[in-house]
Order: C-alpha cells, then sequence, then structure tokens
C-alpha cells in the first residue's frame, strides 16, 4: 500500500471517528470494565455501557481504545451531528 492510500484511510477514519460518539449495546455489556480500565482520560465508559447511553463526555478523545478492547464488541461508534449548529436556518 502506497503511502498517499494509507494517509488517505487514515484521514477518512479520523473524520468519521471525530463525528461519533462511543455507542454502547447495553443487552450484551456484562459490566467486566475493561473499557473503562483502557480508558486513556478515565472515562467510566462501563457506566454508560450499564445505562445504555452513548459517550457525550467532552473529554472522550475517540481514540478507540474501549471499542478496540471489549472482548464482547459492545460498543461501537455511531454518527452523530455534534459538530452542527443547534439553530436552524
Amino acid at each position: 500500500m502506497n503511502w498517499f492510500k494509507w494517509l488517505k484511510k487514515e484521514n477518512v477514519g479520523h473524520q468519521a471517528r471525530s463525528q461519533s460518539w462511543v455507542l454502547p449495546d447495553n443487552t450484551r455489556c456484562v459490566q467486566c470494565g475493561i473499557c473503562s480500565y483502557n480508558c486513556p482520560i478515565g472515562i467510566d465508559v462501563r457506566q454508560h455501557a450499564w445505562l445504555g447511553k452513548p459517550v457525550k463526555d467532552s473529554h472522550c478523545l475517540t481514540c478507540g481504545e474501549c471499542v478496540a478492547r471489549c472482548p464482547r464488541g459492545v460498543l461501537s461508534f455511531g454518527r452523530s451531528n455534534i459538530f452542527e449548529s443547534p439553530i436552524a436556518g
């Protein structure tokens, strides 16, 4: 794979993560805590998963560590409109 394709692939992935939240599937979560343990910011992702709420913490880097480390595949990235203006023009 040449560098241009690799950089383009990385850029697309970064754009998708920057416009997404971590979304849990609380029906599959067993509360192991691996997601929270691997969060570099210290967000209690496990609690979000337990409650079935997206991780909307402003400190979340959307680095993907919690998503990648979840052994049951409970967490995923979901598209959101967090950067759109709330005022419709």
